[in-house]
């Protein structure tokens, strides 16, 4: 899964459908790396305070990536011109999405934290307008209108989200999230790239965790020195799996499909994400739950649809 992958160009008429297949095989493996991932990690804070929890994933997947990539003579320092895109990446999708989303989950259930957090199309669509020029179809309106009603459906009255000061804060962290992410999402489109996503990934891994730990020994003081078996099961699912793997992934979707489309495309993982912790966690369905998922659903099948056979 560790390849190196070349700076993107325009492909043949021939290589085309192979790289939109593994486009495709590697948008899969996100979401559903994904769905796993805060799945796992809310049995991770448990036992781990949740800042020091996302420190040691993302350290975790640093310690990875850097040692893989020298014995494969691919660890290089990124140019300069790619340091505004390591930065980007770091900060504001593995500081501020992961930590909003690990505290996150000590306040509400894991499915509820997963849908919140991937209200990205709500901040990503007009981003991707005024910054990129992006232009939607009719179909791709359609779709995100769908998705994002279906999320405000779950924190609406209805979804009885805001009736208590925990669960309100529990709510609002990853929706801040979800506009962290997005805003690595419209400059990763941006960004012209000197290096490769997979290269990056362990300086950002790297930068990330420095700041994670700061904030986790400030915050929450010394870390643990004992973790129970599960608890550190998930943290090496979480960094191996969810981080150096589904980081390297994402991005490389990111280049490669529009922004917008990218964000659509990961509203499935919420739906995932909800059987998964209904399953593993037992955290039930219930009315409201399931037909805010299935109008996200809906949302992204008409949505990336669209694209698909325009791409």
């Amino acid at each position: 899964m560790l390849v190196d992958t070349k700076a993107e160009s325009t492909p043949t008429p021939a290589a085309q459908p192979v790289k939109r297949a593994s486009t495709i095989a590697l948008f899969v493996f996100v979401v559903l790396a994904w769905s796993l991932n805060w799945v796992v990690m809310k049995m991770a804070v448990h036992d781990v305070p949740p800042l020091w929890a996302v420190t040691m994933r993302t350290g975790l997947a640093a310690a990875v990536l850097f040692p893989v990539l020298y014995a494969k003579g691919l660890l290089k320092v990124p140019a300069r011109t790619d340091y505004p895109i390591v930065l980007v990446i770091a900060l504001f999708h593995m500081v501020a999405f992961a930590a909003l989303m690990t505290v996150s989950l000590t306040y509400v259930s894991a499915g509820r934290a997963i849908v919140l957090g991937y209200t990205t199309p709500l901040w990503v669509a007009p981003a991707a307008y005024f910054f990129l020029k992006e232009t939607m179809t009719a179909r791709q309106v359609v779709g995100s209108g769908v998705s994002v009603l279906g999320l405000l459906l779950l924190v609406g009255p209805i979804g009885q989200g805001w009736n208590a000061g925990h669960s309100v804060l529990g709510q609002v962290l990853p929706i801040m999230a979800a506009v962290s992410w997005s805003v690595s999402i419209v400059y990763t489109r941006a960004h012209r790239w000197k290096s490769t996503p997979l290269l990056l990934m362990p300086w950002q891994c790297l930068l990330a965790t420095a700041v994670l730990g700061g904030l986790a020994f400030f915050l929450e003081g010394a870390p643990p020195f004992k973790i129970a078996p599960v608890a550190l099961l998930a943290l090496i699912f979480n960094g191996v799996v969810g981080t150096a793997l589904g980081f390297w992934a994402m991005t490389v979707v990111n280049r490669r499909v529009p922004a917008g489309t990218a964000a659509l495309g990961v509203l499935a993982t919420p739906v995932l994400g909800i059987g998964f912790a209904a399953l593993i966690l037992g955290e039930g369905f219930d009315g409201v739950l399931l037909c805010s998922s299935a109008l996200i659903l809906f949302g992204v099948i008409v949505g990336t649809s669209a694209r698909g056979r325009q791409s």
